[in-house]
């Protein structure tokens, strides 16, 4: 693919043409982004399954919170998506430079705002997870499969935010720094990929019991029917 491919963004193309250069040998986009599309897919399905939900009294509000919250989600992640793509082009361009000093500088700083990129992407996920156990629990009950699947979406964007973070933290040790002075330079990227350890556990659990409580042998879901 041509060097035209850096300008496919989730904003600008179609869903074949933004895949289609994902699935080139580039980099950009690549993984991260597709996290965070992955968010956005996840933020797509909790606002659909919102828009099909019915509540009254206080859960009335709550409902008009949740779909305000994943309306603007689907959106904030197109855009991290696209500025994770554009991190990676920077990220691999650092690694291309002829060894010495300079290289070793531009590969510190394209490590550092890789892992902030999605380190970032990687909190917006998580505030979501609260979000689509209000859904499980109280949303359209006859949907209850897509707020699994928007459940599935978002761990992967959890889990890409998670993995790349460790990696470009570890990337620092190709300039230089060793593992012990990486966490005393960047503190909040070490704690994030223990945070987002916990948060791919806490979905696993949720998913669970709302593949429990839906199935035949279940108790059931709370929430509004059809």
């Amino acid at each position: 693919m041509s060097d035209d491919s850096t300008a496919v963004t989730t904003q600008h193309s179609t869903v074949e043409d933004w895949t289609q250069a994902l699935a080139q040998s580039v980099g950009s986009p690549g993984g991260g982004a597709g996290a965070g599309v992955m968010l956005a897919i996840a933020a797509s399905l909790a606002s659909m399954v919102a828009g099909y939900t019915e509540s009254d009294g206080r859960r009335r509000q709550e409902l008009a919170d949740v779909h305000a919250r994943v309306r603007s989600l689907r959106e904030d992640a197109l855009r991290l998506a696209d500025e994770d793509a554009s991190a990676s082009q920077a990220f691999g361009a650092a690694f291309r430079l002829d060894p010495g000093p300079e290289r070793e500088d531009a590969i510190h700083r394209a490590s550092v705002d890789a892992a902030r990129a999605s380190a970032v992407l990687g909190d917006r996920a998580m505030g979501a997870i609260a979000d689509l156990e209000w859904l499980a629990y109280n949303g359209n009950r006859a949907l209850v499969a897509d707020v699994v699947v928007a459940f599935g979406a978002l761990r992967a964007a959890v889990t890409g935010a998670r993995t790349n973070v460790s990696f470009d933290l570890a990337a620092l040790t190709s300039a230089g720094r060793t593992p012990e002075q990486i966490r005393d330079e960047q503190p909040a990227l070490w704690a994030a990929v223990e945070n987002l350890d916990g948060a791919v556990a806490l979905i696993d659990r949720l998913t669970d019991e709302v593949n429990h409580r839906s199935g035949p042998g279940g108790s059931g879901l709370g929430g509004s029917g059809s």
